[in-house]
């Protein structure tokens, strides 16, 4: 190994010499400079200083534009040393400088090697940062196509396999053995919902994940309330709703706000709350989509690492989680250019907020759906939503 090391491929120069080239100019001028300099040393031999550290300050900026590899870097500086040593050997020879002048040119020599070290230790470790990154690069595509793969080829087989378990549950109801195919069946669905969400977090990396259209915030919270209502004896109710208009991908944006409220209704007991809120922030740029409820809540520990995949706290009852749905909802944020926050207090419950920016402005105020007119009426202004909440009963 050479000294300093010279990382592969780096040659001198780093682009073929050209005269009408950018950087052989730059030589050319260098060249011409150090010489006008060489001949002020010997012609104004008292202030010999000045002309001699132009000519080293000159080397130093010049290795500055690119480095240059060992050899080449070794002649250019043996060429400066006997020159500027030549030149104040002349003076020292004339009598108008001492012989320690010449002390100088190896002082001046060792600063400048010492640079050209570090120079290079730093392009190497750029060099070896570079493959790193590559390579990082490489293996997250491997990993992101696996899961595709995966997610793909486990899809079909997994349909069919519960097709028949649920046939077969029906066949068996009633009988000793319809509790061993139920745990098939719900064994079969959770490992369905985890290709599926695998499939969803490894593309949400692809510039073509997202369909954006516009999505009234308030309007979209007040459907998945409608739709999760019946699911779950569960106190549902529903926080302020701001009329906000932002750019997002519908059914993208549906599974995370699902998989939030999966995770509600997971660690909720009967009769605990759950509540959704849309909430503009002052500023005008980000909207806030809140699940929060009153179940066990989050340890502290936990708080850091519940978003990661696989990570699958404990709840009261009911089907295992697959420990994506939370990984889901901040795969969603990501590609939106929001984020996903969480507060919560063991023993007092959580609130999730899915952070979204706002892209365009709410110039209208959706109309709710059909069938709860007092919903409509509060989304307009008025009733016990802009009182800051409503109930099931009000509805």
């Amino acid at each position: 190994m050479r000294w300093p090391h010279r990382p592969p491929g780096l040659r001198w120069p780093l682009h073929r010499p050209r005269f009408h080239g950018h950087f052989a100019w730059v030589d050319v001028a260098w060249v011409a400079f150090s010489l006008a300099n060489l001949a002020a040393i010997v012609a104004f031999s008292q202030w010999e200083t000045v002309p001699f550290h132009f000519i080293w300050i000159s080397l130093t900026l010049l290795y500055g534009f690119r480095v240059w590899a060992t050899r080449p870097t070794a002649w250019v500086l043996a060429v400066v040393m006997i020159t500027t040593g030549a030149a104040i050997g002349w003076d020292v020879h004339q009598g108008a400088q001492t012989v320690d002048e010449l002390n100088e040119v190896p002082l001046m020599a060792a600063m400048f090697w010492m640079m050209v070290w570090h120079a290079r230790r730093r392009l190497a470790a750029d060099n070896e940062r570079g493959l790193v990154s590559e390579e990082n690069a490489r293996l997250l595509t491997t990993q992101r196509r696996f899961l595709q793969d995966a997610s793909h080829q486990l899809r079909t087989p997994i349909t069919i396999a519960l097709g028949h378990a649920e046939l077969l549950a029906g066949d068996l109801a009633g009988r000793a053995e319809a509790r061993d195919i139920q745990v098939v069946v719900g064994e079969l669905t959770r490992l369905r919902r985890l290709g599926e969400r695998l499939l969803m977090i490894a593309a949400s990396e692809d510039p073509d994940f997202l369909r954006p259209e516009p999505v009234a915030l308030d309007r979209f919270m007040l459907d998945s309330f409608h739709r999760w209502l019946p699911t779950s004896a569960r106190r549902w109710t529903l926080g302020r709703l701001d009329p906000v208009l932002v750019t997002a991908d519908r059914e993208r944006l549906g599974l995370a706000l699902d998989a939030l409220l999966e995770n509600a209704v997971r660690h909720t007991a009967t009769d605990e709350e759950i509540r959704l809120s849309v909430l503009r922030d002052p500023d005008g740029r980000t909207a806030r989509m809140i699940v929060a409820d009153s179940g066990e809540g989050i340890a502290p520990a936990e708080l850091d690492r519940i978003f990661d995949r696989f990570r699958s706290g404990s709840q009261l009852g009911g089907a295992r989680g697959t420990g994506l749905g939370l990984a889901l909802v901040r795969a969603v944020a990501r590609a939106h250019g929001g984020e996903v926050r969480v507060r919560s207090t063991p023993g007092e419950g959580s609130e999730f907020e899915l952070v979204l920016p706002v892209r365009m402005a709410a110039d209208t105020i959706p109309s709710a759906p059909p069938g709860a007119p007092k919903a409509r009426k509060a989304l307009q202004g008025g009733g016990a939503l802009a009182a800051g909440r409503t109930t099931l009963e009000e509805l």
